[in-house]
């Protein structure tokens, strides 16, 4: 089967948090009055900033500044660390770092057929909780291709290959405390190649939602998972470019 990626990088550019996402996307699904209102609504939120402006902000120079980093525990995925920071009033203070080894990874939308996105559901031990979620992994080494751990973990979690895939999002997941990033995909046109190859530790199932299902799941604070938010409603902005 001949695989295409239609793009290296993000279709459009967008601010990436979830309140403005959800705001476009219920723009773009007509939640929004109709005529002159309407239009000034979805003009109003910026989609791009400009070259000038960013220009400005990387030529900022800031007081906060890290003096020296500890590793504390150095762990398979992940190293725990204690930087030495130098605040903005000349202050001295210890934070905690987390660099994530193989840089973080890939998430997929899964988009069936009939228009429905396909998930996982899934125990996450770390906060107790069953989760729906997109699929997604981490990268087998940091420099693999983010396309590359879409198409694998698409295919492990829930037996499909996609013909197309198109890259939507690049995520900073935790910006405030690690350096993990994730590569947000569109798969489409799907195949059922097989069953899920799951590793021994995964107990996965999988079931398939229509993406306004899914936006109201997401502010009903159903799906709290960040990835899989943004993902969904990247994709209902995405669809109605």
């Amino acid at each position: 089967m001949a695989f295409l990626l239609e793009s290296e990088k993000p279709p459009f550019s967008i601010r990436f948090d979830l309140g403005f996402l959800h705001l476009k996307a219920k723009a773009a699904l007509g939640e929004f009055p109709h005529g002159r209102k309407r239009k000034q609504h979805w003009e109003s939120f910026p989609t791009e900033m400009s070259l000038a402006r960013c220009r400005k902000e990387a030529d900022m120079e800031y007081r906060l500044r890290r003096l020296s980093r500890e590793t504390v525990i150095d762990g398979k995925v992940l190293t725990f660390c204690r930087d030495r920071m130098v605040l903005p009033d000349g202050k001295e203070e210890q934070w905690d770092f987390v660099h994530h080894k193989h840089g973080g990874g890939a998430c997929v939308v899964p988009v069936l057929p009939d228009g429905r996105i396909l998930l996982v559901r899934q125990l996450r031990p770390a906060i107790d909780r069953e989760c729906l979620e997109l699929p997604a992994g981490a990268r087998e080494d940091p420099a693999e291709d983010g396309a590359v751990t879409a198409r694998r973990e698409l295919a492990e979690e829930t037996g499909y290959t996609a013909g197309r895939l198109t890259k939507l999002l690049h995520l900073q997941t935790a910006g405030a405390w690690c350096d993990e990033t994730t590569e947000v995909y569109l798969a489409e046109d799907l195949t059922r190649t097989g069953a899920q190859t799951l590793d021994e530790a995964e107990e996965i199932t999988t079931e398939a939602r229509t993406p306004e299902e899914l936006r109201d799941l997401i502010l009903q604070g159903e799906i709290r998972d960040a990835k899989t938010a943004a993902g969904i409603l990247a994709y209902l902005a995405y669809r109605q470019r």
